[in-house]
């Protein structure tokens, strides 16, 4: 894994490593990985996790070089957190936040609202982050994996995130930051919130990402079913090459989803 990241780090000089899963905290790996990706130089190392054992790898994470990470809550209620994880113990979750920022991380939360299943938790997520001085950005759905084609029943959009909001803040909008995935808003009292709508206001036209799954496989887009698989025995026109063919896969205009769950490619 390290000897591809080295490889695409001379051919397109990384800004941005993250890490990603399934769950990469069962990684058994994982501080040896992000110590050797900050001895490359990228010093910009972020990671995605449900947090679950964040209170114990926090602080080795930071000594590694990890700079911030970015935890997946959808639900602050415990009823809510068992409809949306199928696990038990929020509260596990918030420790590992708290583990976390004493470690020095900068810790942003990211929450899916789907429509009759966690909407209700907007307002309770927003005020958990305010307390804790952390960004939150609420996703709209994804059509991936087995959603691919029932997303539309679960879409919970911008507009609708924001009238949410409107309920007991007022805010304004912030500039869009170029190639970024969420449009961010900032309230009077000064938090700042953001929203991903793939979906409704999407941000395929100035996407800058490439996707690296654990098999070795790259990915423009997560819209695409057709990995590119690099091989130890590519010589640099031949990186360079498979490197465009991933651009390729980008989309134009707007995310189209995908039957392939996220687990196989990161999510």
């Amino acid at each position: 894994m390290l000897d591809i990241i080295q490889r695409l780090h001379e051919q397109l000089d990384l800004d941005t490593i993250r890490l990603t899963g399934g769950e990469p905290l069962l990684y058994h790996d994982l501080i040896e990985v992000i110590a050797g990706i900050r001895s490359m130089g990228i010093s910009r190392i972020r990671l995605t996790t449900n947090a679950f054992l964040l209170q114990r790898l926090a602080a080795p994470m930071e000594k590694a070089g990890m700079r911030s990470i970015n935890v997946s809550l959808d639900a602050i209620g415990e009823e809510t957190f068992f409809l949306m994880s199928r696990r038990n113990s929020v509260q596990r979750v918030l420790d590992g936040i708290d583990a976390a920022l004493a470690a020095g991380l900068e810790v942003k939360l990211n929450a899916v609202i789907m429509k009759g299943m966690n909407d209700s938790q907007i307002l309770p997520l927003l005020e958990f982050a305010f307390s804790r001085k952390i960004r939150i950005r609420f996703l709209e759905v994804m059509a991936m994996g087995h959603l691919h084609d029932h997303s539309k029943k679960y879409l919970f959009t911008q507009d609708e995130i924001l009238q949410a909001i409107a309920r007991r803040y007022r805010f304004a909008p912030l500039d869009r930051i170029q190639s970024s995935t969420a449009n961010y808003w900032q309230t009077d009292g000064g938090p700042i919130f953001g929203i991903i709508a793939n979906e409704t206001v999407p941000f395929c036209h100035d996407c800058n990402r490439l996707r690296l799954d654990s098999r070795g496989n790259i990915y423009g887009c997560l819209s695409s079913n057709h990995p590119i698989v690099l091989d130890k025995t590519d010589d640099q026109d031949a990186l360079r090459e498979k490197l465009g063919n991933a651009l390729a896969q980008k989309q134009a205009l707007r995310f189209t989803g995908s039957d392939l769950s996220m687990l196989e490619i990161g999510g």
